[in-house]
């Protein structure tokens, strides 16, 4: 019964000043999980040694951004006219659809950053959706002596009350020292975990910090166990198979090359299609999309893994 380990790529993010993260999807071998087709991770960073986030007005269509933090604040602006401070322990999810923009620059008080962001494709049927900003903070709830924070979705009773165009799951869990969990889960989704902190093993395969751990499509309960007796902080993702092809290039989702040559066009010209993040301040005043690689972009797709814990 074995787990799929998806080890990360370190890479730099947010433009001139950027930070680096640990970047588990999409890699060569698994583009998706479920429709979830972006997991960055990053922190603790000391914000006085890295500068912290400074991600100046930039686009993204279709697809849903959803921000979830450990530590320190962000502060959001998008077009759709939507300002929020995002704080550990709520998640913020904003729909792109045909076209939105939007800066996150981390918050003057913040010393520590520490979170993940995480993107979800859109459907074709729903991929041109109004712009949308929804903020939700789940309660806690109690499992084996573990907490569980259910930010999408639904899982141990607790339901999140956030609009998703497919089926997903997006949980919190932390595991105390020498814990074990064992969750029923939908049968019909793919899950990962992502080990934010600690090791554990899902199971029986062990895996450490920033290390993601994926079983396909038949798992009706998934078990997790503290390894080292430190306790670990998890992040569990999970959906049904998304069942279409998607072309991925910077911050736009298509469905095929010329898409996204057109959406890359409308942006540097700065086209109606993306709108105006109003009071944004900071240097430069938007991030222009670099240049497109010589090639066709491909279709992602994910390679068949059922495997069922």
């Amino acid at each position: 019964m074995a787990v799929e380990v998806v080890t990360p790529r370190e890479v730099p993010l947010g433009g001139p000043r950027a930070m680096t993260v640990r970047r588990t999807l999409p890699q060569k071998a698994r583009s998706l999980i479920g429709a979830w087709c972006f997991v960055d991770h990053y922190g603790p960073d000391d914000v006085a040694d890295t500068g912290g986030m400074l991600v100046p007005p930039h686009p993204h269509t279709g697809l849903q951004t959803v921000t979830w933090l450990f530590t320190g604040e962000v502060e959001h602006s998008d077009s759709g006219g939507a300002h929020a401070v995002v704080r550990p322990g709520a998640v913020n999810l904003m729909t792109a659809g045909r076209g939105v923009a939007h800066s996150e620059v981390s918050t003057p008080g913040t010393t520590t950053l520490h979170g993940v962001q995480l993107w979800v494709a859109l459907p074709t049927a729903t991929r041109d959706a109004p712009r949308m900003f929804e903020h939700h903070e789940p309660p806690a709830v109690h499992v084996q002596g573990a907490t569980l924070r259910v930010f999408l979705g639904a899982l141990a009773g607790s339901v999140s009350p956030v609009r998703t165009h497919t089926p997903l799951l997006g949980a919190e869990a932390v595991l105390p020292p020498g814990g074990r969990l064992e969750l029923d889960v939908e049968p019909a989704y793919e899950h990962g975990l992502l080990v934010d902190s600690g090791a554990v093993a899902l199971c029986g395969t062990p895996l450490v910090r920033g290390e993601l751990g994926y079983t396909g499509v038949g798992a009706r309960r998934l078990v997790v166990e503290d390894l080292d007796g430190e306790g670990a902080r998890l992040l569990l993702l999970g959906g049904t198979p998304f069942g279409e092809e998607i072309v991925m290039w910077w911050n736009f989702v298509a469905r095929s090359h010329d898409e996204v040559v057109e959406m890359r066009e409308e942006w540097n010209a700065r086209g109606d299609r993306f709108g105006e993040v109003e009071g944004y301040v900071g240097e430069p005043a938007w991030l222009p999309a670099p240049e497109l690689p010589h090639v066709r972009l491909r279709p992602r797709g994910n390679a068949p893994n059922a495997v069922i814990c």
